[in-house]
């Protein structure tokens, strides 16, 4: 499979300096805050936004300064998100390692999430683009009703794939589409190139969450860094358990809908609605649907000439879609 690396070599240069400026924003002269920003800045992930905001400018005209601000602004809403989402979970893990609130407890992780977003906002400010900043200060409401909305569905567990599409938009493909649509944006793409990449930036965060819904049920901890059944555990009905209580019936369906109503998550019953779900064919399912939407993915970028822009998109898309973790 093709490295994030080469899927990032056309965009290289503004990689350079997107690490420069921001490493800067994790810059503080609080000493709490340079600890804690430290730690965050030295677990950084793939940096997948960054990387779909630049392919997504650089595809329409010459990236700018605005871009880089872009970029670093959606990296940073994203990493607040992040640990106010492990609070919210009372996850005490990311990407293998401790997250920020099992280090320095709930009441530091809120003020240092708070804190990151206020930079995000305060450098998308410097973008100087009141599109831009419209589409991002939108985004943290959208980001907090997904997750409200997770929420609610879980207390209902005749839920179908309507309503699960609409959280994984919200939740997970409201970011990446504002990413590739503010990139977009901040070149001066014309109107019908940024609705082409925020469509493809929407659909790339639906099969980037079905991904990981999957994980959930076939991978290991060591692998994704969280543990196997954990969503199981927080009353999620993601898409592989939602296609084998569709097509379950009679007691078959019956006692395991019981698990998940009186939320006896013990390690028996984990296991029990994993292989459930594995035997009735939810993970082909979602694997199936994956593609479905990567085919509609492929679509929206018809109005870009061919090159290694257009190839680097459609690669990333790919490599989400083949990925061990």
């Amino acid at each position: 499979m093709i490295s994030i690396e080469q899927i990032k070599d056309p965009v290289k240069e503004e990689f350079i300096k997107f690490d420069e400026s921001f490493k800067k924003a994790f810059e503080s002269k609080n000493e709490i805050l340079s600890v804690v920003n430290n730690y965050i800045y030295g677990n950084k992930g793939k940096q997948i936004r960054p990387l779909l905001t630049f392919l997504s400018a650089k595809i329409c005209n010459q990236t700018t300064d605005s871009t880089i601000n872009t970029a670093i602004s959606l990296e940073l809403l994203h990493t607040a998100s992040l640990i106010h989402d492990d609070i919210v979970d009372d996850t005490f893990e990311r990407r293998g390692k401790e997250s920020v609130n099992a280090l320095w407890k709930n009441k530091i992780a809120v003020l240092v999430g708070d804190y990151l977003l206020s930079q995000s906002l305060y450098i998308a400010g410097k973008t100087r683009s009141i599109d831009i900043l419209d589409r991002i200060t939108n985004l943290g409401k959208e980001l907090s009703d997904g997750e409200l909305l997770q929420i609610t569905n879980a207390k209902n567990i005749e839920t179908d794939e309507v309503k699960y599409l609409e959280v994984i938009r919200k939740k997970t493909a409201a970011l990446f589409s504002v990413c590739t649509s503010c990139g977009a944006i901040s070149v001066n793409a014309n109107k019908d190139q940024v609705e082409k990449l925020n469509e493809f930036g929407n659909i790339y965060g639906i099969c980037f969450q079905i991904k990981d819904d999957i994980f959930d049920y076939v991978s290991t901890e060591k692998e994704i860094g969280k543990p196997v059944g954990n969503d199981i555990r927080e009353g999620k009905i993601t898409l592989p358990l939602l296609y084998a209580l569709n097509i379950a019936q009679g007691t078959e369906k019956e006692e395991h809908i019981k698990i998940l109503k009186e939320k006896d998550f013990s390690k028996e019953n984990v296991d029990k609605l994993i292989r459930f779900a594995i035997e009735k064919g939810g993970i082909e399912y979602a694997k199936k649907r994956m593609n479905d939407f990567q085919q509609e993915a492929v679509k929206t970028l018809d109005i870009f000439a061919d090159g290694p822009l257009k190839q680097s998109l459609l690669l990333l898309l790919q490599h989400t879609i083949e990925r061990n973790k």
